[in-house]
């Protein structure tokens, strides 16, 4: 029960009370008033009418003594009258109906009132005349007490309804501070930070509300350190100090991250030998603020690219999602931009530097894509060349025209093979989740993922894959295969589709186990459409169903999106948890970084779960992390 309920049911009860005891003590009071007064009322009346009777008593006249008697008896006052002429013994009596009207039987029935009777000898000297019998009327003042108790009764709940009212008003209107206090406290036990409430008048309260806001400053304060001790590490670790850009490491982590979802694109590596023509001239001061001015219009004028500075006066740019035709773009772009800065350095244009492109293809490893792009870079250079691409022996099998019809074709007759994915619960055989991968029959062939999905992201045909996904596991009874949840991943077009927002919604409705469903966003799309991400997540809370953020900790920025989300779960993005034999002594440099995000979720009560993890060995690295699950190599997909 609300305190708001348990103080007005003890006002309420202690008003009732007060009430009722008051109604007790005035019927208690009227009784016996109404007691008396039939007392005294009979006394004064066998008195009276004695007196009256006594001198037509002596003389015999009847006619008399009967028009007397019924002049009091017709008052209906009295039940019963009797006299008695002592002379003769004659006696005449006069009695009116028991029946009491406008009372209810059970009122009478509690015999509150009795009738008194009051016997008088009537004498004239020594002489007995008569004898008088009066009985009272105990109709009366059950009548009288009744209408008294009635009207009391009617008083008495209206104060108590009227009552009731005012002291509701009154009391919501004084607790209104603490219903407050408890919104906001339920705010902040859901990480939502909202400003300080007003302080009340009422002292009592205004101390609770001074120590909530107190409380939900220090919290707010923690959690924005917690926040800046992630962009730290990152600005740290990840970071250049004199351009600002990422660094070598940074690098590493995105192409990983990058050649291990689904993508197009490429990688260009730009040697500036300039820049040290300017530090022969002006010194290192002068280099170092040159290669700031070059960063900061990079960035402004390439924004569409991830640009890293990974060693004195080597760039290196990943342009994704792009075709060759893009990149060709890109590239003129970019070397007319440096044209630009080497003029208004005081060099001359179109030397002292060069720039080696590698393209993304099926397979390739982040060793061999880095490798190709040096290897152009070098020859570029040997052959005296602003740019030079890396040669490979595959083509493009479809050109975008293509690859939209088939995958249209393929969607819509849903042409689907599915594998799945254990997530293994930490320091346990359990299972947290099976995440779900498609292949798709393109022209006779079955696609991985890897292959059409640039694509799809592309044509904007994510919404309709996702859709038809979904409808094959329920088609297929993938959920009945067994108790665990599975995992599918959202595209960014289903985060921004609204009429896949409201196909969800009719279809987490219809379906029999929607808590079996697991949604993954991704951490990209979502903080590049924060408002829809709140609609579709929405949907998918309200149907019955979690999600969860993939690629956590992939971008760099703050974290307020996972207050405003609150979603069940996140996956650390493979960058933060990559693992390279090679590099046995810096497999543990990101660790920190792991630390920092997994503190944050955790402080949110959102599970964390590490992706990417090859072997025990790797695992071992973050046993020090307080993680719910993994999944990577260590455990492969298998086939539906």
């Amino acid at each position: 029960m609300t305190l708001f309920n348990q103080i007005n049911s003890l006002l309420l009860g202690l008003f009732l009370l007060v009430l009722s005891s008051l109604f007790y003590f005035q019927f208690s009071e009227t009784t016996a008033f109404m007691s008396n007064q039939m007392e005294s009322d009979l006394n004064n009346t066998s008195t009276s009418l004695s007196l009256m009777l006594k001198p037509h008593l002596e003389t015999g006249d009847v006619a008399t003594v009967e028009t007397l008697i019924n002049v009091i008896f017709e008052g209906g006052f009295y039940q019963n009258v009797s006299l008695t002429w002592l002379a003769d013994q004659k006696q005449q009596v006069w009695q009116n109906p028991h029946s009491i009207e406008g009372v209810p039987l059970w009122f009478v029935n509690l015999g509150l009132f009795k009738g008194q009777i009051r016997e008088t000898v009537i004498t004239s000297g020594w002489l007995q005349l008569a004898t008088l019998k009066i009985e009272s009327n105990p109709a009366i003042a059950y009548r009288e007490l009744w209408r008294i108790m009635h009207k009391m009764v009617l008083v008495l709940v209206a104060i108590f309804f009227i009552s009731t009212l005012l002291f509701r008003l009154r009391l919501k209107a004084i607790l209104k501070p603490l219903d407050a206090v408890a919104a906001h406290a339920h705010n902040i036990a859901q990480r939502n930070f909202s400003k300080n409430l007003i302080l009340p008048k009422t002292t009592e309260l205004k101390k609770v509300v001074e120590a909530v806001n107190a409380m939900s400053g220090q919290l707010n304060l923690v959690f924005n350190s917690l926040d800046n001790q992630v962009n730290l590490l990152k600005n740290e670790k990840l970071f250049d100090p004199v351009s600002q850009l990422p660094n070598r490491t940074h690098l590493t982590g995105q192409l990983n991250s990058w050649l291990n979802d689904p993508g197009i694109g490429a990688l260009l590596l730009a040697k500036f030998d300039w820049l040290d023509e300017i530090h022969r001239k002006f010194g290192y001061q002068v280099r170092d603020q040159s290669i700031k001015i070059l960063a900061d219009k990079l960035q402004e004028s390439l924004p569409q690219s991830f640009i890293a500075r990974i060693s004195n006066t080597e760039f290196a740019f990943l342009v994704t999602d792009a075709t060759h035709q893009e990149i060709c773009h890109y590239l003129q772009l970019l070397i007319r931009l440096i044209n630009q800065e080497i003029l208004n350095a005081g060099c001359v244009p179109n030397r002292d530097y060069a720039i080696g492109i590698s393209a993304r293809t099926a397979n390739i490893t982040r060793v061999e894509l880095l490798s190709q792009a040096d290897h152009a870079l070098q020859k570029a250079l040997l052959e005296n060349q602003i740019s030079k691409w890396f040669q490979t022996d595959q083509e493009q099998e479809f050109t975008q025209e293509e690859w939209r019809a088939r995958l249209e074709e393929a969607i819509a007759n849903n042409q689907f093979t599915f594998q799945w994915q254990p997530v293994h619960i930490l320091g346990s055989a359990r299972v947290m989740q099976r995440e779900i991968y498609c292949r798709l029959q393109i022209a006779d062939k079955n696609t991985r993922a890897a292959e059409f999905m640039p694509y799809v992201e592309r044509l904007a045909l994510g919404h309709q894959l996702d859709r038809c996904i979904l409808e094959a596991i329920i088609a297929d009874k993938i959920l009945a295969l067994n108790k665990d949840p599975v995992a599918v991943n959202l595209t960014r077009d289903s985060i921004l589709n609204s009429q896949f927002h409201t196909w969800l919604s009719t279809f987490l409705t219809d379906i029999a186990d929607p808590h079996l469903i697991q949604f993954e966003l991704p951490e990209a799309g979502v903080t590049s459409c924060l408002d829809e991400a709140i609609k579709l997540t929405t949907i998918i809370k309200n149907g019955g169903a979690q999600f969860g953020i993939d690629h956590y900790g992939q971008q760099v920025g703050t974290l307020e999106y996972l207050q405003l989300l609150k979603p069940d779960y996140v996956k650390l993005d493979i960058s933060l948890s990559g693992y390279q034999r090679e590099e046995a002594q810096g497999n543990l440099q990101n660790l920190e970084l792991c630390r920092a995000l997994v503190n944050i979720a955790q402080g949110l009560e959102i599970k964390v779960v590490i992706t990417g993890i090859e072997d025990e060995q790797h695992l071992h690295q973050f046993n020090t992390l307080k993680i719910e699950g993994y999944q990577g190599y260590i455990s492969a997909p298998v086939a539906i």
